[in-house]
């Protein structure tokens, strides 16, 4: 693990394993409210980071990408979740038809696939995640953005 400051570092992930262990650590650490965002390529280990996270906070049901509904709702460990997979939202009207921003109430805590879909329609993310594909593995660059994530990151 790299750790240049506070707020941002580097994690090697070599194998699926290993995304599954940096998934059990910051499911230690999520707090309702919080923001993840989750950035790459299609394949690039963000649906398996969150299905690790749920995992390991007890959710045993099946964790699939939301890719054709958009969002799909979990609740363990006393959580509320929201998984969305914004890749093929198509606009504005899409995201109020759909009551998105309803669920942000302050008390869930969302993993957000492709972000860039619903820039100023989703709140700042405490916590960016960005999965790189090398040719062994994956690199993770986690970004903390608020105070809640920079405590977040110090724990991990």
């Amino acid at each position: 693990m790299h750790s240049p400051n506070d707020s941002r570092i580097s994690i090697n992930l070599p194998d699926e394993n290993a995304t599954i262990a940096l998934a059990q650590r910051l499911a230690a650490r999520l707090k309702p409210g919080m923001v993840i965002y989750l950035q790459g390529d299609l394949g690039a280990g963000k649906t398996t980071l969150v299905r690790g996270m749920l995992n390991a906070l007890g959710y045993g049901g099946r964790v699939k990408s939301p890719t054709y509904t958009l969002v799909e709702p979990y609740h363990a460990a006393g959580l509320d979740l929201r998984h969305f997979d914004l890749y093929r939202l198509r606009d504005e009207d899409e995201w109020e038809a759909a009551g998105f921003r309803d669920e942000f109430n302050g008390q869930n805590i969302f993993f957000i696939e492709w972000p860039e879909n619903a820039q100023g329609l989703i709140p700042q993310a405490d916590i960016e995640i960005t999965f790189e594909i090398l040719p062994h593995g994956r690199n993770a660059e986690i970004h903390a953005n608020t105070e809640t994530g920079k405590q977040c990151l110090k724990q991990l």
